[in-house]
């Protein structure tokens, strides 16, 4: 009799609302899996993955700025606990590079559930968002390169459009040489690539080889872009809109006083009436604030300690969250970080 009624309830809330049954089969677009650019052009997307130690990310990042070359870095939130202050410097280095998500303890992606896909990305995002003030979104790379449809689809729903592998691996992380690392990289080069490397100390021979990869690379014409350079991607800093049930181009474009037709060019989009539930829609002209950095208090945290891990005042901290007593904080507490 119970299973009765459910039909029954489920065939009236269909039949006085036609985009319910829509909602229940729709599937969010999935992640595009990305292995190089697709392009003539002579273009290259050196990439990093940090770990745990980040033991030569100051070391790659002043052979970037000395050359100004743009990289790509994923990061994973056990890094950046481990060295917060590192993360920070990727993230204000010049020239600026592109950050994106690389999970939270580096687990096997394929071996998980959705919900812990999407736990691991949420929870490295919230974390980079923290100390940086900017997002890893849309760009998402698996932990040891292990990705299936289930994947895809997980972080896709999780508002990373791109996982992002490679066509170059140098396998630093094996403890070759620079001179082993620029034999898989320079000759087999070609437009579009993305090039794999590591911030660890795991990889002694990247920060050896990188000035030497970096300026034959240039002697042979190429010119070195983020991944989002490289794939045409919507600055970080563009305002987007995840597509819901229900939604219409006209809608949306309503919503944010935007013409339809400028909606659609801005997203490629020949066929108005053709939208997806879960495609994200950049929105033409628009530019959000600046991500405000928060900070969730712990147990053991002071003001004081909080203060000095933003490289703040405790005065400063005080006024900026209205906190009239400064050894007064609770566990949870989400405190704004003074700019």
């Amino acid at each position: 009799m119970h299973s009765k009624w459910i039909r029954i309830i489920m065939i009236v809330l269909m039949s006085l609302f036609p985009f319910f049954s829509y909602s229940l089969t729709a599937d969010a677009a999935s992640s595009t899996f990305v292995t190089k650019g697709s392009t003539t052009s002579k273009v290259v997307a050196l990439t990093f993955d940090d770990g745990s130690d980040g033991g030569n990310i100051t070391k790659i990042l002043s052979i970037l700025k000395s050359n100004n070359v743009k990289a790509t870095f994923f990061l994973t939130g056990a890094g950046a606990n481990n060295h917060p202050q590192l993360i920070k410097n990727i993230a204000t280095a010049t020239p600026t590079h592109q950050i994106g998500n690389h999970s939270y303890t580096h687990p096997d992606f394929t071996k998980l559930t959705a919900a812990q896909m999407t736990s691991e990305l949420s929870k490295t995002e919230t974390l980079i968002k923290s100390l940086t003030g900017r997002t890893t979104k849309p760009i998402f790379r698996a932990p040891f390169g292990a990705s299936n449809s289930a994947v895809l689809a997980a972080v896709g729903n999780a508002g990373y459009t791109k996982t992002i592998q490679w066509n170059i691996d140098t396998t630093d992380w094996k403890g070759i040489s620079s001179t082993a690392i620029l034999a898989r990289v320079v000759p087999n080069v070609v437009p579009g690539s993305i090039v794999l490397m590591h911030t660890g100390v795991g990889a002694p021979g990247t920060p050896v080889a990188l000035p030497s990869m970096i300026s034959q690379l240039k002697a042979k014409g190429y010119k070195f872009v983020t991944i989002s350079e490289l794939l045409q991607l919507p600055p970080s800093g563009s305002k987007t809109y995840t597509v819901k049930s229900g939604d219409t181009l006209y809608k949306i474009a309503n919503l944010y006083n935007v013409s339809v037709s400028a909606l659609a060019k801005a997203n490629n989009i020949t066929n108005y009436n053709l939208i997806n539930v879960g495609q994200v829609l950049v929105i033409p002209g628009t530019t959000p604030p600046p991500a405000t950095v928060t900070y969730t208090v712990k147990a053991g945290d002071t003001l004081y300690s909080i203060a000095t891990k933003y490289g703040v005042t405790v005065t400063a901290l005080a006024s900026a969250n209205k906190i009239t007593n400064v050894n007064l904080i609770s566990v949870g507490q989400v405190l704004v970080i003074p700019k």
